[in-house]
């Protein structure tokens, strides 16, 4: 989910309805509720045009058949078809049907919203090879670009070296990145539709299968790697949790430890980064929780979607398994742990309050040599920087902000050490922005990767959930 819940529902029912698999409430079979839907020019939903489902190649859930009379309920008398309501057989189309459905298959949409350019979600630089790996949640795909390229203002875009993308990949939503500083791989995280963390080799190109994936907690956001004890760190926004698995897990691995509970504060957490000189690890929190069911050995959870159904340790407790009406909504907020933490305890430091000026914290970034932590402050357009031992309502050292800085929803930091410099992937705009380190105030970058014509407007549609508003004759999409 990017902000708050990056929309699978709206999604799975628009499939449900054109494969035939979904009968409408109301509805006595497939035939009467496409019909219906498809006639509609009342004002109503109406179906406006159909295509293929992508890789389908024409293949279709067959609708079934209708339930045989001699087919009995255990502990029921009478037949199943008895237990059905009037009407629910399945009919044959008639002639009339089939030039309806054929017409408005014909429909085209009146108009569309659409982005067909790369939005910038995640950036990660490899300092060893000289590259930049750029997330694209719009287009589901890892762009890599070498780490001084420069889109001059005149040009409409640049040209990554490699592109990674396609059905293989199982990118989907990718938010998360990091890459391996000895081998080059890339791991990416994906947010909603694929629970899955997946591995690349660092020359992977096209749509080429990941060298391994992981099946990963619903809603994972950010990722953190502790390369001295080979630990890798996930958070998960709907468990409102913290995940730490071994570096190379794969497949259905388990966890290894579970940081989970309301002493936690965690809190829809997005961003995640280690402080391997301090022992700390650093997590940001747009705010939104709830709490945990009581325990009760309810740390073994079921698996969900992907994987062979079973059961695994230190799997966190999903929104299912959360108190009714205990939702709530606390400030946005830095919490900080030792980086061995484990179960319901509560932060070493919290970063909060109005002095810190933090709005959707997104993406983190540690600078241990110079004890700084680096925030992609979503919300607020702007990276903030705190001292990694700041603690209560207290004010950023600096703050990157304003109209030469070219930030737009920045969803991502990284601190490249090596060169000195301070990477942002801005959601709101097509743009990565390279600044200097310390950069400070209004400060124009000194280097940008455009993906988009200059001024070409960013939806930022990722996971939208559609509505209506007929009042004022408006669009929403909550992201």
């Amino acid at each position: 989910m990017r902000k708050p819940s990056r929309g699978v529902g709206l999604r799975i029912a628009l499939v449900l309805v054109l494969t035939g698999m979904w009968v409408l409430p109301g509805f006595s079979s497939r035939e009467e509720a496409q019909n219906s839907v498809a006639t509609r020019l009342d004002g109503q939903s109406r179906l406006i045009s159909s295509e293929p489902w992508p890789g389908m190649d024409g293949a279709a859930c067959a609708w079934p058949p209708p339930v045989s009379s001699s087919f009995t309920i255990p502990g029921r008398s009478g037949s199943a078809a008895a237990l059905l309501p009037l009407g629910s057989a399945v009919q044959a189309g008639t002639a009339a049907d089939e030039v309806r459905r054929a017409a408005a298959a014909r429909r085209r949409p009146l108009r569309t919203i659409q982005d067909q350019y790369a939005l910038y979600s995640a950036v990660a630089v490899d300092a060893a090879r000289n590259e930049v790996a750029i997330m694209d949640e719009n287009l589901f795909r890892v762009l890599i670009y070498d780490r001084t390229a420069n889109t001059p203002p005149t040009a409409a875009l640049s040209e990554p070296k490699r592109i990674i993308g396609g059905p293989s990949t199982h990118l989907e939503l990718n938010c998360g990145i990091y890459i391996d500083p000895k081998t080059g791989n890339i791991y990416a995280i994906n947010n909603d539709m694929e629970d899955l963390m997946v591995v690349f080799d660092r020359q992977a190109e096209g749509d080429t299968p990941p060298t391994w994936k992981l099946h990963t907690p619903h809603g994972a956001f950010g990722i953190a790697v502790d390369e001295e004890t080979e630990e890798l760190l996930l958070t998960s926004q709907h468990s409102n949790a913290v995940t730490t698995f071994s570096k190379f897990a794969r497949d259905d691995d388990a966890p290894i430890r579970l940081l989970q509970g309301d002493r936690t504060l965690l809190a829809d957490p997005h961003g995640i980064a280690l402080d391997s000189k301090a022992g700390l690890v650093f997590v940001s929190n747009f705010g939104s929780t709830a709490t945990p069911r009581p325990d009760g050995g309810g740390r073994i959870q079921y698996n969900r979607t992907n994987f062979t159904p079973g059961s695994k340790e230190f799997w966190p407790l999903d929104p299912g398994q959360m108190i009714p009406g205990s939702g709530r909504n606390l400030p946005p907020s830095i919490t900080v742990y030792d980086k061995t933490a484990s179960g319901d305890v509560a932060p070493v430091q919290v970063i909060t309050g109005p002095n810190t000026q933090l709005n959707w914290p997104a993406g983190l970034a540690v600078d241990g040599e110079n004890g700084e932590l680096y925030v992609a402050n979503d919300g607020g357009g702007s990276v903030l920087v705190f001292s990694t031992s700041a603690n209560g309502d207290v004010a950023p050292v600096r703050v990157l902000k304003g109209s030469e800085t070219q930030l737009s929803y920045p969803s991502s930091v990284f601190v490249d050490m090596v060169n000195d410099e301070l990477w942002v992937a801005n959601f709101g705009n097509h743009t990565t922005t390279v600044f200097e380190r310390t950069a400070d105030g209004n400060t124009a970058p000194i280097r940008m990767i455009r993906s988009a014509p200059t001024g070409t407007p960013a939806p930022a549609l990722a996971n939208a959930r559609i509505a209506y508003d007929t009042k004022r004759e408006q669009i929403l999409a909550p992201n």
